[in-house]
């Protein structure tokens, strides 16, 4: 399965700073079957993010973005994903604010969303290095089965559930 990361950054954007988000992403996917495409730099823009999206999800079947999910004035990555999602999951959002709970008091500050776009799934995560990667670690499962879904291989959620326990060493 091909992925892209899409890294949502004025400074990264402009050459002022360097990407640590996208190497630690692909280490976390790379072991469960994932390449990577070359990483997109887009600025702080709705447009420009929408636009990265929809061009991602044409190459991609998993697209995540890192940054961008905050209450700042330039932070608007969720609302630019609502704009090109053909489903929005908002579960994954939850899952990824549970998580950073237990790191950070301003977890519940992030408005990190999820969705389908075509057959492509598109993940918001943090910007920063760390809280890109956690996150990411949160939702995987569901991401994995979410993929699996979109590709039509999943007919019983129970019985993919099963056999998932049964592969968990004991």
């Amino acid at each position: 399965m091909r992925a892209i990361v899409v890294i949502v950054s004025d400074r990264r954007s402009r050459g002022e700073a360097n990407d640590e988000t996208a190497p630690r992403l692909e280490a976390v996917l790379v072991p469960h079957g994932f390449e990577f495409a070359p990483v997109v730099v887009v600025p702080d823009e709705r447009d420009a993010i929408a636009a990265a999206l929809r061009d991602a999800a044409t190459r991609a079947r998993l697209v995540v973005t890192s940054g961008g999910t905050g209450i700042g004035p330039r932070d608007v990555t969720p609302e630019a994903t609502r704009s090109v999602l053909d489903k929005e999951i908002p579960g994954f959002g939850e899952a990824m604010r549970a998580v950073s709970r237990t790191k950070t008091p301003f977890a519940d500050l992030s408005r990190a969303t999820a969705g389908t776009l075509g057959d492509a799934l598109v993940v918001n995560l943090p910007g920063s290095p760390k809280g890109a990667e956690e996150c990411l670690r949160a939702v995987l499962p569901s991401v994995l089965h979410g993929l699996k879904s979109l590709a039509g291989a999943i007919k019983d959620c129970q019985i993919e559930v099963a056999r998932e326990q049964r592969s968990k060493p004991a």
